[in-house]
């Protein structure tokens, strides 16, 4: 007789290993990043290891998907993307979005100009989209520096030096777009802080 328990975990493997591709991460950064070990981390995705609420927990985090998106819950026919924040270098990241892989929306919001951890310029492979939803955005791009309030959008290559936050007192809102290495850029716990 078929364990339906046993298919369930079967199928995580794959789901983590298509998960992490769809990234572009390697083993070794997701080991850095969770905090599990590389061998784990191969024996989990080749279903060598039966995985544990442990070992899922951080790996959800680091994917930034649900944990029942790795198990494969069933459906439960609600199309409604659960909003759950991420906090990163003072940001806070929600995913609008809940596929892996491709263009992800998020809403971040900005903390008030002087709270920001950093203001270092940062570079990585891709393009992002970003439209203010409140307050001003301060947005500087190579050589040049732009505030942009509610209703303006951007968008630029970013493998121009770049650097986004709050261009006064008040928290800032924008609605952002990004592929997998701006996500990567953004979400990852040792990514620089604010891009």
């Amino acid at each position: 007789m078929d364990n339906p328990s046993e298919d369930v975990l079967a199928e995580v493997g794959p789901r983590l290993r298509a998960l992490r591709q769809a990234r572009g991460a390697t083993l070794a950064a997701l080991a850095d990043e969770t905090g599990l070990t590389a061998s784990t981390l191969s024996r989990l995705e080749n279903g060598r290891l039966r995985p544990t609420l442990e070992q899922l927990l951080p790996l959800a985090r680091a994917h930034g998907v649900p944990l029942d998106d790795l198990v494969a819950a069933p459906p439960t026919g609600d199309p409604r993307v659960h909003l759950r924040p991420v906090r990163r270098s003072g940001l806070v990241m929600v995913p609008l979005t809940k596929r892996a892989g491709g263009i992800q929306a998020y809403k971040v919001i900005h903390p008030p100009i002087g709270r920001a951890p950093t203001m270092k310029l940062q570079t990585h492979e891709g393009y992002e989209w970003f439209y203010v939803l409140d307050g001003h955005i301060r947005f500087v791009l190579g050589e040049q520096e732009f505030r942009l309030g509610v209703g303006e959008a951007a968008e630029f290559d970013t493998r121009v030096p770049h650097w986004i936050g709050s261009a006064d007192s008040r928290p800032a809102e924008m609605l952002a777009l990004f592929g997998a290495q701006g996500e990567r850029a953004h979400l990852a716990p040792s990514a620089h802080p604010h891009s």
